[in-house]
């Protein structure tokens, strides 16, 4: 099982980061996953072009 606290305070360092940009995410299935994330590839592209603009696409949390 997947520590989410963990993952969640690993998630928030990196978020005030520099240079550090997401791809948005959702969860996954949070009836049969409540822990789990995953990013949607649908934003890639967007995501790049702001990261080259030195912004964080918003929303991160879908």
């Amino acid at each position: 099982m997947m520590d989410f606290h963990g993952s969640a305070e690993n998630i928030g360092k990196l978020l005030n980061r520099k240079h550090i940009y997401f791809v948005p995410f959702r969860q996954d299935n949070p009836i049969t996953k409540p822990r789990s994330l995953v990013f949607d590839p649908k934003y890639i592209l967007d995501t790049i072009l702001k990261a080259l603009e030195k912004e964080q696409i918003q929303p991160i949390l879908l």
